[in-house]
């Protein structure tokens, strides 16, 4: 059986790719029934876009996938904490758990004192040293 941390690390390969592109290295995959269905990283430079986040390049992927909105019987691992934007998407599609890497203090929506859909399972924590490293890495190499 796969285990939160196996399917973390692709998230943050996925971060790696961003990181790469010079986004912010934030990586994201949706797993369905133990295989990945979807994985993504930010793309708001490269699209120009401030909505193409790596979550929400990731729920629309999914979505096409399913032939449906709702992301039920779906975990998403992502590797910094949802922003308020994301977690929104996330309760629309009725997703059945998230797991994240690195809580974001700033700007995500634990902090800001949202929750997701009822059913949907949170976990925080997996690979949070990693996750964070890459994220703190990024800003102090751009100061």
């Amino acid at each position: 059986m796969f285990t939160d941390e196996y399917f973390m690390k692709m998230a943050l390969r996925e971060a790696e790719l961003a990181l790469e592109k010079e986004e912010v290295p934030v990586g994201c995959i949706i797993v369905s029934n133990g295989r990945v269905i979807a994985k993504s990283h930010n793309l708001t430079e490269t699209l120009n876009d401030v909505t193409a986040h790596a979550e929400m390049q990731a729920i629309t992927s999914a979505a096409n996938y399913l032939g449906g909105k709702y992301l039920q019987n779906c975990t998403l691992y992502v590797t910094l904490e949802p922003c308020v934007m994301c977690a929104g998407a996330l309760s629309w599609s009725q997703i059945t758990k998230v797991v994240i890497g690195a809580r974001d203090e700033q700007r995500g929506f634990i902090k800001k004192g949202l929750s997701l859909h009822p059913k949907t399972e949170v976990i925080t924590g997996i690979l949070e040293n990693e996750c964070s490293q890459i994220v703190k890495d990024f800003f102090k190499n751009k100061r």
